[in-house]
């Protein structure tokens, strides 16, 4: 789709209107284009929002594919851990 100038001004929403089809809008000057409008690409996979979070350093993606191990508690001799804190709060007052 080809505006001018004036009547993108004038008509701004029906511009808008054909980026939102996913159409393309040429804006010219006197008969000359001298911009393009288009649509955003839009990213809906998890995997392509994953891809731009590490390329922005906001996260690291796990250098293996699968599920995790199963996590296991580790057992230790001895009273529980909040136990020990709770006596060393006691210990404070």
């Amino acid at each position: 789709m080809k505006l001018g100038l004036r009547e993108a001004n004038q008509r701004f929403s029906k511009a808008i209107n054909a980026v939102r089809a996913g159409k393309e809008v040429i804006l010219t000057d006197r008969g000359q284009p001298i911009a393009v409008i288009t649509p955003l690409k839009q990213e809906d996979t998890l995997d392509a929002t994953l891809k731009r979070m590490a390329a922005e350093g906001l996260i690291t993606l796990p250098s293996r594919k699968g599920q995790l191990p199963r996590f296991e508690p580790i057992r230790i001799k001895g009273k529980p851990l909040s136990q020990t804190i709770i006596e060393d709060r006691d210990d404070r007052f």
